[in-house]
């Protein structure tokens, strides 16, 4: 057993591969309680968690703030998008827009999936978007505490395969709008409300269970 703070590290490069990381004690000697970790790098944040305001302050903010805004993002329809993000964060939210090039792919799955994992709910815009679909089986069916609120132009129908996302109760009722300033105009009625009463009641339901 050791202290993680008798542990020096002086490469950036240190290869912990093969090494017994066990019993990593994240508490001070003079601490009458004891705290105990089996892995160094969670060791080290979660000491920095303890220790730095912050921090705590920062992963308070995350997991309460931040939306994960899905979509195509051609000219277009960004606008529609960018003015979402605009309307969340006047309304004291963390809009997080992932922006990227051509299909999704592997690296760009899991990038979302790790977003997903530090938002409050998320917003997807099925105009368009039939890489969406890709990107809400990832994140979907593996966070039932994360809520999905979709949205959609008027004058389009919900894609076909999204029949499957049904099952999932944290998938909420797809909104369809005539123009992002209706969209925008309801966004509390339409989008922050539902998602947030969603997310309270799926933290409720795993804390009675």
């Amino acid at each position: 057993m050791c202290r993680l703070r008798d542990i020096r590290v002086e490469s950036k490069n240190l290869n912990l591969n093969r090494t017994a990381q066990r019993g990593l004690v994240i508490t001070p000697r003079d601490e009458p309680s004891k705290i105990t970790v089996d892995n160094l790098e969670v060791a080290q944040f979660i000491y920095l968690l303890l220790k730095n305001e912050r921090i705590r302050s920062v992963i308070d903010t995350i997991t309460s703030k931040v939306v994960l805004i899905l979509g195509r993002f051609t000219p277009d329809r960004k606008i529609v998008l960018d003015a979402l993000r605009q309307g969340l964060r006047m309304r004291d939210y963390l809009p997080v827009l992932f922006d990227f090039e051509g299909p999704s792919n592997q690296s760009t799955l899991e990038a979302i999936g790790t977003l997903a994992s530090m938002a409050r709910f998320v917003v997807a815009d099925l105009t368009d978007a039939k890489s969406v679909l890709q990107e809400l089986r990832e994140i979907v069916p593996s966070r039932p505490s994360l809520p999905v609120q979709p949205v959609l132009l008027a004058n389009q129908a919900e894609p076909g395969m999204f029949d499957l996302f049904r099952m999932f109760p944290w998938v909420l009722q797809t909104r369809y709008y005539e123009t992002y300033t209706q969209l925008l105009s309801n966004l509390d009625d339409w989008v922050i409300g539902p998602a947030e009463r969603k997310a309270t009641e799926q933290i409720g339901s795993r804390a009675g269970s």
